[in-house]
């Protein structure tokens, strides 16, 4: 991994990537099975809206805690108690059955509905990874960290048929199948314990006195924060959960088929997070997250309408090559506009309104999938999203980064 880092990245930040892709690969499986295994325990669409709503306002909680004491008891100790809690979720999710013990595990633990992190891991990466980097490579920084999830993510995805072949080959029922899968997720929580318990404490730099987790910036970090909510609240109608099980109502697809769609999406975003570093250094931060969004956004608005299966894999796949440009250069463009002290709070900031949006999406998408088979998740997603492009050119389109002023 060291030899395909960006030039001036340090090598200690290795185990940050390895980390990221461990949690992807748990991501791209859990994702697509949830549904799936919610269903088979009896659960119905607006139920599974809920239990997925529980696993993002969790999230956000968390978020909060991780981002507003990391300056205080560091965020290597943090992620490390983050492993601890994605260990017990995938064991609690393969033991519980009922739906309140479930929405305990899911609101506390650190399962994610969707192959993007938006989880308490996500700010902490985020700040140990900006310190690891110099400024004239930290855009290629967190491309690579992005690429790293997008690619993991996608095999993840395909892992998701794991269960139909334990079912043919081992005689198991579809529960047990995927009980054996939150097993998987826990393990992978286990090999992460390890994995952060060796980082170096030099990666984790501490400031010398007393700090504000949040100080000169704070304005300007709220302001995007607002934005990056309406975003969210679009993107969190159609998490890979509920767009999977809105396929498999839809157009009757199969476990293993939607895997394979899933991966070759993940291919997909891969190749856009490597344009995305390109296009940024061209036309700016700012501008690559929202010239590349908007189409893809469109390509959202007519997933609703696809009458057949073909169309809306097709719609789908042309989204995701352009929808996640936005992701390494929006992280990018928080880490470069606040102090280095404030970076660990804003990666919080900017991602709990996010967290929140997106928990409150799925009870909506699944109210309105029990109501109708059209797309409307899709619809409004697309339709928000667009509108949060255009306010976020209108707003901070003008203020450029260090590094892009005076050009």
């Amino acid at each position: 991994m060291a030899r395909f880092l960006p030039v001036g990245v340090s090598p200690v930040a290795v185990p940050l990537y390895w980390g990221r892709g461990l949690r992807a690969f748990a991501d791209g499986f859990v994702s697509l099975l949830l549904p799936v295994y919610l269903k088979a325990l009896g659960f119905d669409a607006f139920e599974i809206g809920l239990l997925t709503a529980a696993t993002l306002l969790g999230s956000a909680a968390a978020t909060v805690v991780v981002g507003f004491t990391a300056h205080r008891y560091g965020r290597r100790v943090l992620l490390v108690i983050a492993t601890l809690l994605m260990i017990a979720t995938g064991v609690g999710f393969a033991g519980a059955t009922r739906f309140w013990p479930l929405a305990a595990i899911a609101f506390f633990g650190t399962l994610n509905p969707s192959p993007g992190d938006v989880s308490l891991f996500l700010p902490l990466e985020q700040a140990l990874l900006a310190e690891a980097a110099p400024t004239r490579a930290r855009t290629g920084a967190f491309v690579l960290y992005s690429l790293v999830g997008s690619l993991v993510g996608a095999v993840g995805s395909l892992a998701a048929g794991l269960p139909e072949i334990a079912r043919g080959w081992l005689g198991l029922d579809l529960i047990d199948a995927l009980r054996w899968m939150f097993g998987l997720y826990a393990l992978l929580g286990l090999a992460s314990y390890h994995l952060y318990r060796r980082l170096p404490a030099s990666l984790d730099s501490k400031p010398e006195g007393p700090v504000a987790p949040l100080g000169p910036s704070r304005n300007l970090v709220v302001g995007l924060a607002a934005l990056f909510s309406l975003d969210a609240f679009g993107g969190g109608l159609i998490v890979q959960s509920l767009l999977a099980l809105w396929l498999f109502e839809r157009f009757g697809l199969s476990l293993a088929t939607a895997g394979t769609i899933f991966f070759w999406s993940g291919l997909a975003s891969a190749a856009s997070y490597v344009a995305a570093g390109r296009i940024a250094a061209r036309i700016g931060l700012i501008n690559t997250m929202v010239f590349t969004h908007l189409p893809s956004n469109l390509c959202l608005i007519a997933l609703a309408f696809a009458p057949k299966l073909w169309i809306a894999v097709a719609l789908w796949l042309v989204r995701s090559s352009l929808s996640q440009m936005d992701v390494p250069t929006r992280t990018s463009y928080v880490m470069a506009v606040v102090t280095p002290a404030e970076r660990a709070a804003a990666a919080s900031v900017t991602a709990v309104p996010r967290s929140l949006a997106a928990a409150l999406a799925p009870v909506l998408a699944g109210w309105l999938l029990t109501l109708s088979p059209f797309g409307w998740p899709a619809l409004l997603a697309g339709g928000l999203k667009a509108v949060y492009d255009l306010l976020l050119l209108a707003a901070f389109g003008r203020r450029k980064p260090p590094e892009e002023q005076g050009t």
